[in-house]
């Protein structure tokens, strides 16, 4: 017992000599500046904002592509079923989809303005709700909802690239927007300094 723990004890002070080991001499994280942190996150920000509008809009285009087929009882039935339970965040999500706006107030939940704006509907707005309604449904994680989002598109036969290519080309003229703006505003900003200092 007492070798045992004296080869442990010995193996504990023995070190690797190899200085580039990546096991006992890991390399110590580089330091970062605050403009790269600054740039990373907001790298990852407008790759989110790219995958939820990407998402959206396929949403819109696969519900654009459903066909009108059961009546609008049916329609009705199923969807006020289905729409009872998802959760807010999905409801809010169904409510931007059809520009019915945000709730006001705790009367104007989203689940009272989302089964208002489907007693109002006709059948194939109905139809496509069932399916956007569904897609959310099948998604209890972002990305299950990712996946049914996939399988729909590819049932429906949406092209998923092309509107992530536009949404990335539409980001990028904003982006290229506010990039111009501030270098317009910098001259004012320079010239207004000059006047005060005169």
């Amino acid at each position: 017992m007492l070798m045992i723990n004296a080869d442990l004890h010995s193996a504990v002070y023995r070190g690797c000599a190899n200085p580039d080991c990546p096991i006992h001499h890991a390399r110590k994280p580089r330091p970062t500046t605050d403009a790269e942190v600054k740039a990373e996150e907001e790298k990852r920000r407008r790759e989110e904002a790219i995958a939820q509008v990407t998402g959206l809009r396929t949403l819109s285009a696969i519900g654009e592509a459903v066909p009108v087929r059961l009546m609008k009882r049916d329609l009705l039935f199923v969807i006020e079923r289905l729409a009872t339970v998802l959760d807010e965040s999905r409801l809010t999500i169904i409510l931007r989809q059809h520009n019915l706006g945000k709730p006001n107030s705790a009367a104007d939940a989203p689940a009272k303005l989302l089964a208002s704006f489907l007693r109002k509907s006709d059948e194939s707005t109905l139809g496509r709700l069932l399916v956007e309604v569904a897609i959310l449904q099948m998604g209890h994680s972002p990305n299950d909802t990712g996946k049914a989002l996939r399988e729909a598109a590819d049932h429906y036969k949406v092209d998923v690239a092309a509107i992530t290519s536009k949404v990335k080309q539409e980001f990028a003229a904003k982006e290229k927007a506010k990039t111009a703006k501030k270098a317009a505003s910098k001259p004012q900003a320079k010239i207004v300094k000059k006047a005060v200092a005169a």
